[in-house]
């Protein structure tokens, strides 16, 4: 039996998990579209592609609006949505775990200084950790999104489908590479959520209470606006390399054994790209990375903050 203490002291936990999810649900249906456009720009013009010799007709876009519209052109305003559904379900994981780790991590781990601030250092080390922890045990949910967000440009180009939902796609992909298969490319989204959660953590923390300390804000709205659009753009600055890497090892051809055809690596898919496409390849998505992480994260923290406050949890 759990006695009444510890299961007041296990509730809060239990709550914080299921807000986060909730918020980030929220965020992720209302910006989801500039997800879809930022993957379809990093997988264009894929240097390895070519070399492998894959001869495709893919279209290709120039630029954000373009993509975008040509997406809802081309393959129905809806397949902007494409993915969607494990998308969410990568943030019920991906989301309630980072957030829970990370308070766990600043009130009991790590811990605050004797006046109560998280010092910089410790938000970095918290921030990269509960980042890295929450991707990996979310990873086989993204490369489900990333494959799905794909089959709409299969069809145009002429190609039979991949999958045909959540469901086909994990057993797929667990007939062809066993449970291995679902962390394919796990060391890049860890590597890349570990960023992003360096620059939106850890930004978040760090600038609300340096404005709570230092400015006349209260603990409101505009104060966590505020650091929202700080966090949403450090996130996506420091995110989008490996973001790219991430995307392109998790939509390469594999082999019978489940082997990717393309890159041994991410450290491989890295030097490949930049050696066949340029340095700046790594930054392809990066618009509509930033008009997503802005929007992602102030809507994320703004719905969160609320939330907590109508059900009686302090602010974060």
């Amino acid at each position: 039996m759990v006695s009444a203490e510890e299961d007041k002291s296990q509730w809060p936990r239990v709550s914080k998990f299921v807000l986060s999810a909730c918020a980030a649900t929220v965020a992720e249906l209302v910006t989801f579209p500039l997800d879809l456009t930022k993957t379809r720009l990093q997988i264009q013009g894929e240097a390895a592609l070519r070399k492998h010799g894959s001869r495709t007709t893919q279209t290709m876009y120039r630029g954000m609006i373009k993509t975008a519209v040509g997406i809802a052109r081309e393959e129905g305003p809806l397949k902007l949505w494409q993915g969607v559904t494990p998308a969410i379900y990568r943030h019920i994981v991906y989301s309630g775990g980072r957030m829970l780790a990370y308070e766990q991590l600043r009130e009991s781990v790590l811990g605050r200084s004797e006046d109560g601030s998280f010092p910089l250092w410790k938000a970095v080390i918290g921030g990269m950790m509960a980042g890295a922890l929450g991707q990996f045990l979310a990873s086989p949910t993204d490369l489900v999104k990333v494959q799905m967000q794909m089959e709409g440009k299969r069809r145009l180009e002429g190609k039979p489908p991949r999958v045909h939902g959540v469901y086909h796609a994990f057993v797929k992909i667990l007939s062809e590479g066993g449970i291995r298969g679902l962390w394919a490319g796990w060391v890049p989204n860890v590597q890349r959520a570990a960023l992003v959660n360096l620059g939106d953590l850890t930004t978040y923390d760090t600038v609300k209470h340096f404005l709570l300390r230092n400015t006349p804000l209260e603990d409101n709205s505009l104060c966590h606006g505020l650091a929202s659009t700080c966090s949403g753009l450090v996130a996506a600055t420091m995110g989008t390399p490996a973001d790219v890497v991430k995307t392109r090892i998790m939509n390469q051809p594999r082999d019978s054994n489940g082997r990717g055809l393309l890159y041994k690596s991410s450290i491989d898919c890295l030097i490949q790209s930049v050696k066949g496409e340029g340095f700046l390849s790594l930054y392809k998505g990066f618009l509509p990375t930033w008009m997503r992480m802005a929007p992602w994260s102030m809507t994320f923290w703004l719905t969160f903050e609320q939330i907590r406050k109508a059900v009686g949890i302090s602010s974060f």
